[in-house]
């Protein structure tokens, strides 16, 4: 069954981000506003790239949004009014290309598979012939007797009679 959501997740190396220089110049307040932003764009795709809008759009004063953005800006694209984050843009078209490439080398498997399955001349699958009303269960040819029913129930009986009487000391 085909899955038509968007991916939950994006992997980042912390590493990688913590090498960057434009990262380790940010204050403790660019940081913050940095990663909401790129979470944001990774749910939404974009943001408004107008101050005010952006502000209210993350829940933050304008005043913060404002000091905090210049020192971020280099991690994001500002056109047509909007916000993106060009890392995040090219990792969703990599897991969209990932996912197509899947679901053609899926259904090649399934046409290679299904080519040599008994066809009738209509292209369809031929039916499966029926054997009557008869079930197809079968019962085992190993049933038990009843006296080994009972053999085993004395061997049991004997052996909790022996448990009981060294467990009582006896």
């Amino acid at each position: 069954m085909a899955q038509h959501r968007d991916a939950p997740a994006f992997q980042e190396y912390a590493a990688s981000m913590m090498a960057r220089t434009e990262y380790r110049v940010l204050s403790l307040e660019e940081r913050g506003l940095l990663y909401t932003m790129r979470l944001e764009c990774w749910v939404n795709g974009s943001l408004p790239d107008s101050t005010p809008m952006l502000a209210r759009v993350l829940g933050y004063d304008v005043a913060q949004v404002e000091r905090a953005l210049a020192g971020v800006s280099a991690f994001f694209t500002f056109d047509d009014g909007l916000i993106r984050c060009p890392e995040l843009d090219d990792y969703r078209a990599h897991l969209d290309e990932r996912k197509k490439r899947q679901s053609e080398g899926g259904k090649a498997g399934a046409a290679k598979t299904n080519k040599g399955r008994n066809r009738s001349p209509t292209g369809r699958a031929a039916p499966i012939p029926r054997l009557g009303r008869e079930s197809l269960v079968q019962n085992s040819p190993v049933q038990k007797s009843k006296t080994q029913g009972i053999q085993q129930e004395a061997v049991h009986d004997a052996w909790m009679s022996e448990y009981e009487a060294a467990s009582n000391g006896h």
